[in-house]
């Protein structure tokens, strides 16, 4: 039977007081979370690629404060490095010229970072690799860039899950999905970030998604959204009631598909999460 995990993209706002967590002074907000949700999004590891550094990984203190908050059946959905899924590295201006990350689609710096984070190998559920937009100059086309992921996948230990979000339109073809099935990899859907709706992308594609899945809700303007809300999260800024009863739909579809649903939303997609997850639970009935 297919299983459906719902959480958050992180989970530490003080704004979520009486809607997360208890209004008291000092708290484990993870225990706290973990006691309304059954799984969350960890994005504090992704960012660990620095010009003359080696990427940074998980801290072991955080790994087992994480591994003694939660109870047997939460789920994370990690995002792996960047310093594993950028072709070069950042750079201040437009104008600067590439320089290639050594790191790529490293399959040592994957076995590191799950090294790394042992402690919660029961509690991991797909781990995302988040590709940026890749223009041209980074990546000739699909054809190339699913060559270079092959290298990889065809290393990556069969225990652990993971998934592929690209951020690339042009590379949402038949060609991705079968590759991603073929590897017995996930994919990502995003809605958000210039990528084309969440019903769009799965009305396309729907017959490739087997085994798992994630739905990840953003917001159109992160930036617009940070300024009205002034970083209170308790609240709708934006709402998108006439798109929710799509995604609840996608939703239960898959499950009766047998494919399993991990749906992360964050804050910037209606300005709450936790209120967006509420609505999105009772078109469920869950």
């Amino acid at each position: 039977m297919a299983e459906l995990k719902i959480g958050t993209c992180s989970w530490k706002y003080d704004s979520w007081k009486n809607l997360v967590y208890p209004d008291k002074p000092k708290i484990n907000h993870l225990a706290e979370y973990s006691k309304k949700y059954n799984s969350v999004e960890v994005d504090q590891w992704f960012w660990s690629l620095f010009e003359g550094y080696d990427p940074a990984l998980p801290k072991r203190k955080d790994v087992l404060a994480y591994a003694a908050s939660i109870p047997k059946d939460f789920k994370f959905t990690v995002k792996l490095p960047n310093s594993l899924t950028l072709t070069h590295y950042y750079t201040k201006k437009k104008s600067d010229p590439l320089k290639e990350n050594p790191y790529f689609l490293s399959d040592d710096l994957v076995e590191k970072f799950l090294d790394s984070v042992s402690e919660i190998k029961p509690n991991l559920g797909p781990m995302m690799m988040q590709f940026e937009y890749l223009n041209k100059h980074k990546m000739k086309s699909l054809l190339h860039f699913l060559g270079h992921l092959q290298e990889l996948t065809v290393n990556l230990p069969e225990e652990f899950q993971f998934a592929i979000e690209t951020r690339n339109p042009n590379y949402l073809k038949k060609e991705l999905f079968e590759f991603l099935h073929e590897y017995n990899l996930g994919f990502v859907f995003l809605e958000g970030y210039y990528m084309p709706p969440v019903r769009e992308v799965y009305s396309a594609f729907k017959e490739h998604i087997k085994g798992f899945t994630i739905i990840r809700l953003h917001g159109p303007d992160r930036s617009g959204i940070e300024k009205i809300s002034g970083g209170n999260w308790n609240q709708i800024y934006q709402p998108k009631d006439d798109d929710l009863p799509s995604i609840a739909s996608i939703i239960s579809e898959l499950l009766d598909r047998d494919v399993d649903v991990y749906l992360n939303v964050n804050n910037h997609y209606e300005g709450s999460a936790p209120i967006t997850i509420e609505k999105i639970s009772n078109l469920l009935g869950v």
